[in-house]
């Protein structure tokens, strides 16, 4: 979400959707296609003037959005599964790929910063750290038998893994949050909880927290820090939104939202109380 009204949504059919929220009669704001095969994930750059984007057609896109034009095109050998923008630099964000590839690249100059090789499964996510001086990634493990790498801690300008027998349990993860400023971030597990762990080194996995009620069951489900860091909510198989307390980990409540599965959901960046989530089978909620 961006401009406090818009919010994007990115599609198998190709297409990134601008919406505006608050209208009652015109929500779709604008459609943008400039990728030529299916969109897997689009983020908002920090001051909302523009998405980023990236898919099936080995590329991550830079959208303006007000004037509906690509502005830059990054281009890869294999489909890009996802992108985040740098927390201190707008210029920079990270890729991952479909063959553990990860890359950050700058806006500037349109090239690769840093590349970070090491022999990952696809990449499902990537975040950083506070400071950004660290990101984590998680990637696929189910065509291995190893549980280690499946999530890794980098240090970003040494180009080399810190960790990279952070989670050990033989679960993908196919989501990775850090808390708003403590020193701890998130994995989503197939093993149908969320895993804390702590983001300074050794970077261990708490075993005595965790969140547990909702489901995963295989599906790419998404999790969600609130701003002030009190909340985290996460999307759920059985098609429902659960809001844990951060301190205690406990589930305190949770709203009926889809038929089928909800797979991701996100606080709006400005306004604490409306959660923007997506199902499934394609449809696009916000709630208060």
């Amino acid at each position: 979400m961006s401009a406090a009204h818009l919010l994007a949504s990115a599609g198998m059919d190709q297409s990134i959707c601008i919406w505006n929220v608050w209208s009652r009669d015109q929500k779709l704001a604008r459609v943008l296609n400039f990728h030529s095969a299916a969109v897997n994930d689009v983020k908002w750059s920090q001051q909302g003037l523009f998405v980023l984007s990236c898919g099936y057609d080995c590329s991550s896109r830079l959208v303006d959005v007000e004037k509906g034009i690509e502005t830059q095109s990054f281009r890869e050998e294999l489909a890009v599964r996802v992108v985040k923008f740098h927390p201190e630099n707008s210029n920079l964000f990270l890729s991952g790929g479909s063959k553990g590839l990860l890359r950050l690249w700058d806006i500037r100059t349109g090239k690769v910063a840093h590349e970070y090789i090491q022999s990952l499964g696809p990449i499902l996510d990537v975040e950083f750290t506070i400071n950004g001086k660290q990101f984590v990634s998680s990637s696929d493990v189910s065509g291995s038998n190893m549980s280690e790498n499946s999530i890794v801690v980098w240090d970003v300008s040494r180009e080399v893994p810190l960790s990279k027998q952070v989670y050990v349990e033989a679960y993908t993860c196919p989501c990775v949050r850090h808390h708003p400023f403590d020193p701890y971030f998130v994995a989503q597990s197939n093993g149908n909880y969320i895993a804390i762990f702590s983001s300074t080194p050794p970077f261990r996995l708490d075993k005595f927290k965790r969140y547990e009620s909702h489901g995963v069951s295989g599906f790419p489900i998404k999790c969600s820090f609130s701003l002030d860091g009190e909340k985290l909510v996460s999307g759920s198989s059985d098609g429902s939104i659960y809001f844990y307390n951060c301190r205690s980990s406990e589930l305190e409540r949770k709203i009926k939202a889809y038929e089928q599965a909800c797979i991701d959901v996100a606080f709006h960046p400005i306004l604490p109380n409306i959660i923007g989530s997506c199902s499934w089978n394609g449809d696009v909620s916000v709630y208060e």
